[in-house]
Order: C-alpha cells, then sequence, then structure tokens
C-alpha cells in the first residue's frame, strides 16, 4: 500500500486530468479568456502608443496587430492541444518531454515568474483601492488627509496605502482560491463588465460631439503609402509587440484549455483572441482621440496625447466618472493578475510539491510571498532592475514551447500515457534518465541562450520582442534533431 502510494506520489487532486462533467468550457469562455488579457492598464496603454509612435497610421497598427494575433494563434492552438485532449495542466504536460523532475524545477521558472509579476501587480492594484479610500475619505471630511497619522510613511506606503495593500492580498488569495469553477465566473465577468464600460466610455465621448471626434477618428485612417516597403519594418515591430505582449501566457495556455470540451471549441476560442484585439484596438484608439478632443477641444500634438486610462480620468477631474472607471479598472486588472500570474504560479507550485499542497496552502505562499515583492518593490525592487532578471527567467518560456510541441507532435505523435505521467517508477516511460530527459535539456539550455541573449546583449536588444519566438525555433530544431536519432 506505502508502496504505491510513494510510486504515484507525483498525483494531486488539481493536477490529475480534469472530470468529464468539467469539461464544459466552450469558445465564450476563451473569448473572456483572451479579452481578460489584452483588457489591462499595459494592454490599453500598448495599443494607444504604438498608434502614436506611428503618428496614428491606423493601418499600419491594425495589420501589425492582426499579424501578432495570428503567431499568438498559432502558437496558442498547437500548445493548447495536449492539455484539451488529456486534461493535463501545463507543468504536468511538460513532464512527457522534460521528465517527472525536470518538468519539477524548469516549470517552476514559469511559477517565479508568475510569482513576482503577482506581488508587483498586486502592488498596483492595491493603488486603485487606496484611490477610491482617499477619495471616501476627502468627500466625507477633506481635512482628515492632513492628519499626522496619514503623512507617516513605511517602505513608501503610508497607513491608507497599507489598509488597501493588505486588503487586496487578502481579497485576492479568498477569491482565486475557491475552485475552478469560480475563476471561470470571474473571467467571464470580467470581461463582460470592461467591455461594457468601454462601450459606455466610448458612448459619452461619441455623443460629446459627433461631428468632430468621429472625423478626427476617420482620420488616422490614412492610406497613403500604405504599400511603401519602409513600412515592412514598423509593421513587423508592432506584430513583435503584441506577440511579446501575449507570450507570458502561451507556454502555460494549457492549464485553461483542459477544461475545453472539444477541439472545435478550443479552435473557435483561439480565434476569437483576433476579435478580442479588433474590439479592444477600436475602443482603445477612440477613447485615447475622443478624451484628447474632450479635454484639449483639439486633436494635440502626438507626444502630448495620454494613453494611460488612469492619467486620462485624471485630467477630466470628475470624482463620480473617476469612481466608476477605477472600478472597470480594477475589475480588469485583478482578472489579469489572476490568468497570467496567480494560476501559472499555483499549478507550477503544486507540480512542485504534489504530494503537500492543495489549493488553500498554495494560495497562503503566493499570498505571503507577493506581499513580501509587492511591499519592497517600490523602495528596493524597482530601483536593483529585479525585471531585467525576471524577464531572464521568461527567457525560457520559449524553448520550454519548443520541447513540447516537437515533443508531443513529432516524436511521441499525439499520444501520452496518463498513468506514467504520474509514476515514479524507473520504469516508466517519463522517467527518462533519473527524471531527466536529457536531450531535451540540451535543447533547452541551447535555446535559453539565445532568447537571452536579446536582453543582455546590446547589439541584439533589437530583436527582444522575438525572443520567445527566437528560443523556441533554436530548441525545437535542436531538439527534433536530436530526439529523431
Amino acid at each position: 500500500m506505502n508502496q504505491n502510494k510513494t510510486k504515484y506520489s507525483l498525483s494531486n487532486w488539481e493536477l490529475v486530468s480534469v472530470n468529464p462533467n468539467d469539461k464544459n468550457w466552450d469558445w465564450k469562455d476563451l473569448f473572456c479568456f483572451w479579452g481578460n488579457n489584452i483588457q489591462s492598464v499595459i494592454g490599453f496603454s500598448l495599443i494607444g502608443s504604438l498608434y502614436l509612435v506611428y503618428e496614428l497610421n491606423a493601418f499600419i497598427v491594425f495589420f501589425g496587430c492582426l499579424l501578432g494575433s495570428v503567431f499568438v494563434y498559432f502558437f496558442s492552438d498547437m500548445i493548447g492541444r495536449p492539455s484539451q485532449k488529456y486534461g493535463l495542466p501545463f507543468p504536468v504536460i511538460l513532464r512527457s518531454s522534460l521528465g517527472i523532475t525536470g518538468a519539477k524545477y524548469f516549470a517552476l521558472f514559469r511559477g517565479l515568474v508568475g510569482l513576482f509579476m503577482f506581488g508587483i501587480q498586486t502592488y498596483f492594484l492595491s493603488k486603485l483601492f487606496s484611490y477610491l479610500i482617499r477619495i471616501f475619505i476627502f468627500s466625507f471630511d477633506a481635512t482628515l488627509l492632513e492628519q499626522d497619522f496619514f503623512l507617516v510613511f513605511l517602505l513608501g506606503l503610508n497607513l491608507i496605502d497599507w489598509v488597501a495593500f493588505i486588503f487586496t492580498v487578502v481579497l485576492q488569495a479568498h477569491l482565486f482560491s475557491k475552485s475552478h469553477k469560480f475563476n471561470r465566473t470571474i473571467i467571464r465577468f470580467s470581461a463582460i463588465t470592461v467591455y461594457s464600460g468601454m462601450l459606455l466610455f466610448f458612448l459619452i465621448l461619441l455623443l460629446y460631439d459627433v461631428k468632430i471626434i468621429s472625423a478626427a477618428f476617420v482620420d488616422i485612417f490614412s492610406i497613403n503609402n500604405i504599400l511603401d516597403t519602409g513600412n515592412i519594418v514598423p509593421l513587423m515591430t508592432v506584430a513583435g509587440s503584441i506577440f511579446a505582449y501575449f507570450s507570458v501566457v502561451v507556454v502555460n495556455y494549457g492549464d485553461f484549455t483542459r477544461y475545453i470540451k472539444d477541439k472545435n471549441e478550443l479552435k473557435k476560442g483561439n480565434l476569437s483572441l483576433i476579435l478580442n484585439l479588433l474590439v479592444f484596438s477600436f475602443f482603445a484608439v477612440f477613447i485615447t482621440v475622443g478624451s484628447d478632443i474632450f479635454l484639449n477641444k483639439n486633436l494635440e500634438n502626438m507626444e502630448r496625447i495620454l494613453t494611460n486610462p488612469t492619467d486620462i480620468i485624471g485630467k477630466i477631474g470628475n470624482v463620480q466618472i473617476t469612481v466608476i472607471v477605477l472600478f472597470f479598472i480594477i475589475f480588469s486588472s485583478a482578472s489579469t493578475n489572476l490568468i497570467a500570474n496567480y494560476i501559472p504560479t499555483q499549478n507550477s507550485l503544486l507540480n512542485f510539491l504534489p504530494a503537500k499542497l492543495n489549493l488553500k496552502s498554495t494560495s497562503l505562499t503566493i499570498a505571503i510571498l507577493g506581499f513580501i515583492i509587492g511591499i519592497f518593490w517600490l523602495p528596493l525592487l524597482s530601483q536593483i532592475g529585479i525585471l531585467a532578471f525576471v524577464d531572464t527567467f521568461a527567457s525560457f518560456f520559449g524553448p520550454l514551447f519548443g520541447v513540447m510541441v516537437v515533443d508531443y507532435y513529432l516524436i511521441k505523435n499525439s499520444n501520452l500515457e496518463n498513468k506514467d505521467i504520474f509514476s515514479l517508477d524507473k520504469n516508466s516511460l517519463y522517467f527518462y534518465s533519473n527524471g531527466w530527459n536529457i536531450k531535451a535539456l540540451y535543447a533547452l539550455i541551447l535555446g535559453f541562450i539565445f532568447s537571452a541573449s536579446t536582453i543582455w546583449n546590446e547589439s541584439l536588444m533589437i530583436f527582444q520582442s522575438f525572443s520567445w519566438m527566437i528560443g523556441a525555433f533554436i530548441t525545437s530544431l535542436t531538439y527534433y534533431l536530436l530526439a529523431s536519432k
């Protein structure tokens, strides 16, 4: 009995194949998933900034975004199919490629990146709550904010900031650890709510002056020199920027596709990414242009146009609108934190200690470590360039994708042994050499070197947007040549 338990100690209730009754996600859930990924302050600012960088030449940015989303669709579809078929999350599928021990440690890289970003994004999310608290206090008694106890700072945070930060950490840990069914509800609710908010803001701006704002928006769709060969580099740059934005969630996409009903729903859901990007880009650009006209009565110099939604509402100066928009931003930021950071970290930790962790203990671990990262973000971590090291860890994502895809489709012919993937038996298929697939490891390290070089080598930094693809290509080619012999 004990021997059998040890043999399958890699099992965990949250990591085993999804119950067929729970494989009930459809394309609409993936539409909301991709919506949550783009519906963030960073996503809004990225889209708006791309249009400004190219002087609102909408066609260059439009086709660049379209090309980037096609890349994301192509890679997401490949990495999502194994998890959809077997109902297994990313770290478990990785066991079949890297070996049970290799996957234990390399999946943890995804978890570490997610953990750092969870803490950082929680810090910025707490700032939104602190704004709401300040607005409430100010509306109640404006003199309260001038009291001495609100002017005492610890690690760059005052009393209001600390209350908001602790509340944000506890709230997320409580909500996100309930179940995958509840997380599905969060994803759906957030996507619909944020799009509704953007539609509302769009209508407010449009009705402010239909003729002027519509004309300004139409003017940015210039077709002059659209076929100029000089547009090729900007086009690829935009495509690379869009892909780089989504690349962080591609490698662990299986954490979500494991719940999809069938391949057709998966395919339609992946195509909804393109629809999401088009809809969100339309709203983002219209709101950016319309807000500038609303605030300044004309389309100002490109460099002065605001692209950050918090900057836009701050300049409007209307308390009611500010509160409403802050709630929409809170929904979008929290759901993005769930998808891009919390769930990947949760599954990576469960895979690392499957016999000891569960949803609650993992949630507590993420909350504590995220709390520490968040409180030290402003006074320490942001000052020492920690994000460069986080990006270096993320340089493994493309190579991990390359190994998994080649191994699953070309080496194993799309077949996995579910029982062996949870087994510590030395004779099991995925034990390899003491739990490591040496050929995959060699290819992975080689791909990582090429990918990370775009971060640390100044002469290669121009290719940083494509570092994920570079790492994936080098690794997949190397692994195929080694493993196919």
